[in-house]
């Protein structure tokens, strides 16, 4: 059956792609209650996270357990510039960005040395780091009380000031992550970096200097990861270190672990499941955390490379087309 659901997506690829914008731009139009677009917002957040995290740890083939530290990062750096210079919302997502890519750059240095476990506890002692920071500099961050009053998306003088209207701007910012990282991938830079991933012995031995794909993926990540703590401080209008906590790098971590590492849409797919499922399980109260830990030990039991971890649309599309063109093929060549 998931082999028939893939192959029919591979052969008919910019309809399902249509159809599916289709359904989340009328997503808020068809779901009035607020409730259900702000978690549906949420879920474009973690989408972001998760595909940007995917760029290190599906891609690259490196563990991160500090993806919240940048997150956390671009979000204080909005929420500072915002509510003490006030600076406009396009600026501080901007500079949310570049501080977030420097910190990546810094956090990147160390796998030019380190790799396997030993770089994983490295992410894990960056994202502690960040923050303890962030809790015990009260002048700057506001301690465990965080920063309040953070002032509303603006561009241009149009405020997003409904559930709507932020889900708009989350899904534009869904759609540019998405491309931007797919086209990375597509391109001398991506086959690199698959490369390194799959043997850096012999990338090095092509010419590939591991070193420097290494330092991008980190930058890039790290900004895309910035850029989506800059959105939820304006969302949120407060942000407090708890939001940015070792957890949320393990939670992040998970979602692409079952949407499948190296799938851009396996990171959507289980970005949006954990951020909707425990949503519907609230109702069931003490068990919901149970029956949340139980599904998801079905699908890693069921699944175990992702839902979507081994699935390349591009290879299954170029397979189904020669084997339904290779009868005629052979037809035309027999006398």
């Amino acid at each position: 059956m998931f082999h028939k659901i893939t192959t029919a997506w591979a052969l008919h690829g910019k309809p399902v792609t249509i159809a599916t914008l289709v359904v989340l731009v009328a997503f808020p139009f068809l779901f009035s209650n607020q409730y259900f677009v702000t978690v549906a917002i949420l879920g474009g957040v973690f989408a972001i996270l998760a595909m940007s995290l995917n760029l290190i740890s599906g891609f690259m083939g490196i563990t991160s357990l500090g993806h919240a530290a940048f997150f956390g990062v671009g979000a204080y750096t909005a929420a500072l510039l915002s509510t003490r210079c006030g600076w406009p919302f396009l600026l501080t997502l901007l500079a949310a960005c570049v501080v977030s890519l420097i910190f990546g750059f810094l956090l990147g240095l160390p796998t030019l040395r380190l790799s396997g476990r030993y770089l994983t506890i490295v992410t894990l002692a960056f994202c502690e780091i960040i923050r303890t920071v962030e809790t015990n500099w009260r002048s700057l961050t506001g301690g465990a009380t965080g920063i309040t009053g953070i002032p509303e998306a603006e561009i241009f003088g149009y405020v997003f000031d409904s559930p709507r209207k932020l889900y708009f701007l989350i899904l534009v910012l869904c759609v540019l992550t998405y491309v931007l990282i797919a086209r990375l991938m597509n391109s001398r830079l991506g086959r690199g970096i698959t490369a390194v991933r799959d043997d850096y012995i012999a990338a090095q031995a092509m010419g590939i200097k591991d070193s420097r794909y290494k330092i991008m993926a980190f930058v890039i990540s790290a900004a895309l990861a910035g850029m989506a703590g800059g959105f939820y401080a304006h969302y949120m209008s407060f942000i407090s270190p708890l939001s940015f906590s070792f957890d949320q790098s393990t939670l992040i971590l998970s979602m692409i672990i079952i949407g499948g590492l190296g799938n851009l849409t396996g990171s959507v797919i289980g970005a949006l499941l954990l951020t909707i499922l425990p949503e519907v399980l609230r109702p069931l109260m003490v068990w919901r955390q149970v029956i949340y830990g139980a599904l998801l030990v079905v699908v890693i039991l069921g699944k175990p490379s992702g839902l979507l971890g081994n699935v390349n649309l591009k290879h299954i599309r170029q397979r189904e087309l020669f084997r339904r063109q290779s009868p005629s093929a052979e037809g035309e060549v027999k006398p």
